[in-house]
């Protein structure tokens, strides 16, 4: 399984890591906010000498209840972090988290981003489909309701989490094959809309997701899942999120979205000596 990232075929039948660099003041979580040129230059050093193969930019917090960003101020952040990081790092594969179709092209036209990372799988912005298939970059389809704002009100299902999240994203796959977009990952959005007992639903039938044939991707990083859960805050929680991640690999994830590379790594390493002992049995 290969995604075409600005030219480059990256093989993720073996699992990859994708660290994240916030570049905003109230992100959740304090140690993945990076403001100044420093602090920026220095997570996505760490991230690339940790083995990190992507590097996720975002400059709107998506938390809950996070305040609402112009599109002008997002640029703005954006547009300084990338200039920093492309001149110091001119090959890095990077992607960018927006939700809007017209930072999207900005950002793809002018910094040769690779993957456009959104929150809304296209909910939140009705050309968002037609721009990834015009600009010809990969894109991260991710399941949610609502807005930051309002999505933690929007956590009751029908049917269950697990089927809805699925047509979701069935449904999304179908319209941007369509258009023509080949480079899709799916992403199940924990923590957006769902409730601490639908995120754990959710991981635990992860493998259902594989039925779409699309690279999953899987952003737990120190979320409230876990922390709620073990009664931690954030900075506390790497951890549980190393036994999540555990759980999301076995479950068929291919890209694990980060705060800690190096751990993430790690975790993806004894993950991949554990399939193929028991690969080998297997035969």
């Amino acid at each position: 399984m290969f995604l075409n990232l600005n030219g480059r075929l990256v093989d993720v039948s073996s699992p990859v890591v994708m660290g994240i660099v916030n570049v905003t003041p109230d992100s959740f979580y304090t140690g993945s906010r990076f403001l100044s040129e420093k602090s920026i230059l220095t997570s996505v050093d760490n991230i690339l000498s940790n083995g990190g193969t992507i590097v996720d930019v975002g400059a709107y917090s998506s938390r809950p209840s996070a305040e609402s960003v112009s599109v002008e101020e997002e640029l703005k952040r954006l547009s300084r972090a990338l200039e920093i990081i492309l001149k110091q790092f001119p090959n890095v594969i990077l992607s960018v988290d927006t939700f809007r179709s017209k930072v999207a092209r900005y950002v793809i036209e002018n910094f040769h981003i690779a993957m456009i990372n959104d929150i809304g799988g296209g909910t939140l912005d009705e050309l968002m489909f037609e721009t990834v298939a015009d600009l010809r970059v990969a894109y991260v389809l991710m399941h949610m309701r609502g807005t930051p704002q309002t999505m933690q009100t929007l956590t009751h299902y029908e049917n269950n989490v697990v089927s809805e999240v699925f047509s979701f994203l069935q449904k999304g796959l179908a319209q941007l094959h369509l258009l023509g977009v080949k480079d899709v990952i799916v992403d199940p959005g924990f923590g957006f809309a769902k409730t601490l007992e639908q995120n754990y639903e959710l991981l635990h039938k992860l493998h259902y997701l594989k039925e779409l044939n699309a690279p999953i991707l899987v952003g737990l990083s120190r979320k409230s899942m876990i922390y709620n859960l073990l009664r931690l805050s954030p900075e506390e929680a790497l951890t549980g999120t190393i036994a999540a991640n555990m759980l999301s690999l076995i479950g068929g994830a291919s890209i694990l979205r980060v705060h800690d590379v190096k751990e993430a790594l790690q975790t993806i390493r004894i993950f991949e000596q554990y399939q193929n002992f028991s690969t080998f049995i297997n035969d």
